[in-house]
């Protein structure tokens, strides 16, 4: 693992494309960046990538789709964190 400083403003390249940005540093030791990719680029928190994982791993030994629940689970999950529902690009705190 690569362990890197960085300050308010200051950002770091990820291959050729991905840009990300240190936007602000809580008093509380949290820290909001900013992910500048092509859209192509899936980004995702781990735990909500590590539940899409899991949700599609069940729904491939079931033989079906997520369920409805599922989805909705996921959906709920990013939205209180103020993830966008949709494709595209985003500020993740």
């Amino acid at each position: 693992m690569l362990v890197l400083s960085r300050r308010t403003g200051e950002s770091l390249v990820i291959g050729d494309d991905v840009i990300v940005t240190v936007l602000e540093i809580k008093g509380d030791g949290g820290v909001r960046l900013g992910i500048d990719a092509p859209r192509t680029t899936r980004v995702h928190r781990a735990e909500v990538y590590a539940a899409v994982k899991a949700a599609n791993a069940d729904a491939s030994r079931a033989g079906a789709d997520p369920s409805e629940g599922q989805v909705e689970q996921l959906l709920s999950m990013a939205a209180r964190r103020g993830e966008p529902t949709q494709p595209g690009r985003a500020t993740i705190p």
